[in-house]
């Protein structure tokens, strides 16, 4: 063999050396995700576990970053950040969804789910799990629910009836849902970042608020509403969330199993929120703070019979079908 063409051997066998290595050397994928809220949290501590779970199936393969309290976006910018594939992950509230998605709104009706046990089957229903498809045109995908719980209402004043919220001002996310939802009862709705809610309500800028228990207590609202009344009268849930682009790029058995991983983290995440909602509500009532009123089945209905009409309202933005099958998960 000539001298040259051992030269061009020598070089292929060189070039072939380094590509293998090159593919064996791959980076591996990363999955950044984003939330706002502590880690200790039950969305904190889901993200937590599927980042470990990750690690414990696809290590080398797939490398989960979690980014908590805001460290990389807030809810108002996360999902244009994904669009842009600064993140991969994220899990907002249902509600920052609106100009992606309207059938989403059905969350924010108000009395249409009678628990958060009927929340869960509709959500693992088919249409609930159809909605996780419906912005699939817009390069979001729906990856799963995620509990926070059951929203009641606080104030400076009892409020056990309708008649007991008129003209009194409640922040509110942002939301046209939530908001026709008290001006159904003359209330005013204020919608204002979650983060000045504290201050609004110490300040007496606002009358009261609606949230979950666990919200309740760890922003520590019910030091600066001396009653809380018992109405779950709505839900607070997130959507994990991802970008089709990214979602589809993933190989097959890598997406599996990221999907696996996932489902259990989700599956971790609600069983610590329904324990939380539980004892936040007993620290609340032990700290004696705050007062829990419960109401009667009769002013329950009072509040129900008020409120009604804003499914109708939205109905055609949402789907009556979606509706319908949202009532028949309280069976």
């Amino acid at each position: 063999m000539s001298k040259n063409k051992l030269l061009v051997v020598s070089l292929l066998i060189a070039v072939t050396m380094v590509a293998t290595a090159t593919i064996s050397m791959a980076a591996p994928i990363v999955i950044k995700f984003s939330h706002v809220v502590a880690e200790n949290t039950p969305k904190g501590q889901m993200a937590t576990k599927f980042r470990d779970l990750v690690k414990e199936r696809l290590d080398g393969k797939v490398v989960v970053e979690v980014f908590p309290n805001s460290q990389l976006f807030g809810d108002n910018k996360v999902l244009e950040a994904m669009l842009l594939g600064d993140v991969q992950l994220a899990a907002p509230s249902l509600s920052k969804f609106n100009k992606y998605t309207s059938s989403l709104q059905i969350f924010d009706l108000p009395f249409l789910f009678k628990d958060m046990a009927a929340v869960e089957r509709f959500q693992q229903g088919p249409v609930g799990q159809k909605m996780l498809m419906s912005m699939e045109g817009k390069g979001l995908i729906g990856l799963g629910y995620l509990h926070n719980g059951m929203k009641e209402l606080s104030a400076g004043s009892p409020i056990r009836v309708p008649t007991d919220a008129k003209n009194k001002k409640f922040r509110i996310m942002s939301s046209d849902v939530l908001a026709a939802q008290f001006e159904a009862v003359d209330a005013m709705p204020v919608k204002k970042p979650f983060s000045e809610v504290f201050t609004l309500l110490q300040t007496n800028a606002i009358d009261g608020q609606e949230n979950t228990w666990s919200n309740i207590y760890s922003k520590k609202f019910y030091e600066v509403q001396p009653y809380i009344t018992e109405t779950d009268h709505g839900v607070l849930d997130y959507l994990v969330v991802t970008s089709t682009e990214f979602w589809n790029s993933l190989p097959d058995d890598i997406r599996t199993e990221v999907k696996k991983a996932l489902d259990e983290a989700i599956a971790y995440g609600n069983e610590i929120s329904a324990q939380k909602a539980i004892n936040d509500r007993q620290r609340i009532i032990d700290s004696g703070r705050s007062e829990v009123i419960e109401i009667t089945d009769a002013q329950r209905q009072q509040w129900v019979d008020a409120m009604k009409p804003v499914w109708k309202k939205f109905e055609d933005e949402i789907g009556k079908e979606y509706i319908e099958a949202a009532v028949n998960s309280n069976m």
